[in-house]
Formats: C-alpha cells, structure tokens, sequence
C-alpha cells in the first residue's frame, strides 16, 4: 500500500453520501463527519421515464414546450375569477341531470369506490329522494340507475367526496379573463358532514336546509349584490395568515363582509338570515370551496395549450389519485391514493383512516394551500410539522414549478408570490413530488373527519405522464 494511500486512511475522513439516508446514519454513528446530498435518480430510476425525459430534451422540443409553458402560466396568471352566482346543480352545471352523482377524483365506479365516498353517495340519493333509506340507497347505487361522473368533467370541483348532486347549490364562479366557469357546491361546515362521509339524519336535514334556505339566499344576494372579485380577495386572505386550504380565517371572513350586505336585503325572514348567519359563523372552513372554484376557473383557462408539460389539476378519489396536463386536455394519469400524515382527532389512530380523497388539491395546483404553508404558520396546528417546516414547503415547491404569482404574495417571504405552474419534467428531474395538506375521513362510511395532514401524489401518476407527453410531443 502506497504512503499516500497509507495517509488517507490514517488521516479523519469527510464523507459525501449521496442519495440513501441509512448510509449517512451508519457512518455519522461512527464518529466520521458526513455530508448527505439528497439526490434521486430522474424519473425515479424508471428506464421508460428517463428515455421520455431524454426525448424531451430533444432537438427543439425544449423550446417548443417552454414557449408552450410561458403561454399556459400566463393563461393562469391573468385569470380574474369573479363570483357571480350560485344556482342549483341541476340548473348550472353542465351535463347534470336528476339521476347524476359527481364525486371527487379521476372516474370510478360504484364497486370500488372508499368508503367516505359510499357514505357521501348513499346520503346523496336519500337527500335527492331517490331512496327512502341508507340500505335502499346502496341498492340503487349498485343498480346502474345512477351515473357516475368525476366533478373536474363538469367544470367543477368538489371536497373530500366531492359528491354533488341535482339539488345541491353551487358557487358559479366565472373567469372574467378568458370567459370559462367553475362551480363547487356549498360548505357543511361541521366536521360530521356528506363530504366526509356522514350520512345520518341529521346530515340529510342539514342539506335539505341548505337546499331550501341556504342556498337561495344566497342566490337571491348575489343577485342584490353583484360579482365579487375573487383573486383580490384570495390575496388579502393569504396576507391576513390564511394557506385557503385548510385555513381560512380570514377568507370566511372577507366573504361574509362582501355578502353581508346583500343578504340582509334578499326577501328572506329576519329569523331565516339570522339561521344563515350564524352557520357562516359556526365554521371558518365556508369560504373552502370558493377558493376551490377560484383555483378551478383559473387553471382551466390553460387546458388545452399544445405542448404544454404544466399541470391543471390534481384529485383524489380516495382509490386513485389523478392528474390533469395543459397538454394532454381530458386524460386522466393516474396512481394510487396514498395516507394522510398528521394529527387525529382523540380516540382515532392513523389505521381508522381513508387514504387520500377530495378535488382540493386544487388549490395546491394552482399555488395555495400546502404550496403556501409559510403565509399561514399557525396551520401546522392542524397539519402537524413546525413554522419553519411549512416555510421550508413553500420554498422547495418552487423547485417544481415555472412562475411566481405576482397577484397572490406571501408576507414572510418578501412578498414572493405563490409559486405557480408545476412542471411535470421538474417534479420527474427532482424527485421532488407536491405537497398537499388536506382533511383525513374515517375509512368507514358514516363517520366523517378524524384528523388533518400532510401527504404526496404518488410519483406513478407524473411517470405516465411524462411517458405520454413525450409520444404526444415528438
């Protein structure tokens, strides 16, 4: 053995791992200084995604999927969602009919949808009175008398279970810049609610208040009151601590101050408005799915952009989780649901969970919510994890997306804006999946909300759709 040789390994090592924390642990275990570079091979190791990577990175194909790029986030960036409305499902919503159930998520059938969802269907048919009971209501949802259809193929979204059905009012939400509409239904409000899968009676009676009151009050005061301009009002929110996920403190509060007005003069009775104003109170999360169908209408405007590698939409369905690409307009890519990671409600553990469920994430594909975790730290209550985890969140999505949103802007950060357009190339390079934080229902059906957390898409879904970017693209 040479001196030289002899010298190196008499002398203190300094060691670069690369890739595999236990090898950090192993060596740091014995004394030796160690630095650890987190790195994962591109497309997850997956020979058919790296060739499609290569294959992207091709020729011009580079410039042809930037210029494509620039024009999709632009389309989201110049989006001004206005409220303008809410109606009854089955007056708004295109392709609704008296037998149609939306749920949240890529499409599924009745056989294997999870059980949160089941619990929101079977609520949803008794509601609608298409069955006297919960039983009936699972026969008549295994009778193919009902059709099932996701919420993004209606142009609307939909929380947890997102089941909407003919009777359920909606946010008409229209996007005043390139002329689409989204729509999300109403909030429940309280934690044993349809989308979480409750369907007792006392969640019937509940919608049918909605349905009957609610509702058209506040139909009636949009029509006294006039468009409300969404995007302005997301911006405040989140410079008031709000991620308009999971926390909206001050969102609820910012729209019930543009509302209050026009609901005190809609024809209802004082003891009608009163009821309508105290549930508004009764739960921070009303203003939820508006930032949904704000979120919903703006990224929508980009489907369709030839070439485009952005995102568009991300939904679970508590099976599958899917993805939407600008480029790749109406395919679904899919992969399975993964667990929820965060704090539960006493007496319930993690194994009482459903796996991941709901069209909320897409707030985080357009750029709030878990993307947006540092304008709002106190949300780490709910979610779990520390102040500078969630600053730490928002600053590694910017590794996954093309463009910072000048017209939503987070305080802590300078007032950088919300890091907009994830890049299905960027998260398959990185290795760097988004993050979503988000509600956890009870895996049974007729339970409702346990818990709150964290969780990821799972890396097959941008796999597939990398793979099919490139064959479309070439």
């Amino acid at each position: 053995m040479s001196t030289r040789t002899t010298e190196l390994f008499a002398s203190p090592l300094d060691v670069v791992n690369v890739g595999l924390q236990m090898f950090e642990e192993d060596i740091a275990a014995q004394g030796t200084a160690v630095t650890n570079v987190d790195w994962m091979p591109p497309g997850g190791g997956d020979p058919a995604v790296i060739s499609a990577l290569d294959t992207l990175a091709t020729g011009e194909l580079p410039e042809r999927i930037a210029t494509a790029n620039a024009e999709a986030v632009e389309r989201i960036l110049t989006a001004q969602p206005m409220l303008i409305g809410y109606g009854r499902a089955l007056d708004v919503v295109p392709g609704m009919t008296p037998t149609t159930i939306l749920h949240a998520g890529p499409p599924i059938t009745w056989e294997r949808m999870s059980g949160p969802m089941r619990g929101a269907v079977t609520g949803a048919i008794v509601f609608e009175g298409l069955a006297k009971d919960i039983d009936e209501a699972a026969e008549v949802a295994a009778s193919g008398k009902i059709t099932f259809s996701p919420c993004h193929e209606h142009q609307s979204v939909g929380s947890m279970a997102g089941v909407t059905s003919a009777s359920m009012y909606m946010h008409i939400v229209r996007n005043q810049t390139h002329g689409n509409i989204a729509y999300t239904n109403l909030s429940e409000q309280m934690a044993k609610i349809l989308r979480m899968g409750a369907n007792d009676q006392s969640v019937i009676d509940r919608l049918n208040w909605m349905r009957d009151v609610l509702g058209p009050m506040l139909k009636e005061g949009m029509e006294i009151g006039g468009p409300i301009d969404l995007r302005l009002m997301l911006a405040q929110a989140i410079h008031m601590g709000d991620e308009a996920h999971n926390r909206n403190n001050a969102g609820t509060v910012l729209l019930f101050q543009a509302l209050a007005p026009a609901l005190l003069q809609t024809s209802f009775t004082v003891e009608q408005k009163k009821e309508v104003f105290d549930f508004i109170a009764s739960s921070d999360y009303f203003s939820g799915p508006t930032w949904m169908a704000t979120a919903k209408a703006s990224l929508d405007a980009a489907n369709g952009v030839k070439d485009s590698t952005i995102v568009t939409a991300m939904a679970r369905n508590g099976v599958e989780f899917g993805i939407r690409v600008a480029g790749l307009p109406g395919q679904w890519f899919t992969g399975p649901a993964q667990q929820v990671i965060g704090p539960m409600f006493a007496g319930y553990k993690p194994e009482d969970s459903s796996l991941d469920i709901g069209d909320s994430a897409i707030t985080e594909t357009y750029g709030f919510g878990g993307f947006a975790m540092a304008a709002a730290p106190a949300i780490v209550a709910l979610v779990g994890g520390t102040v500078a985890e969630a600053v730490g969140n928002t600053r590694t999505m910017g590794q996954i997306t093309t463009a910072e949103n000048p017209n939503v802007t987070i305080p802590a950060l300078g007032f950088q804006g919300l890091p907009t357009g994830i890049d299905v190339r960027k998260v398959m390079d990185t290795g760097i999946l988004p993050l979503i934080n988000t509600a956890i229902a009870h895996k049974e059906p007729g339970i409702g909300m346990i818990g709150a957390g964290i969780t990821h898409p799972p890396v097959e879904a941008f796999q597939k759709a990398t793979i099919a970017l490139a064959a479309t693209i070439a």
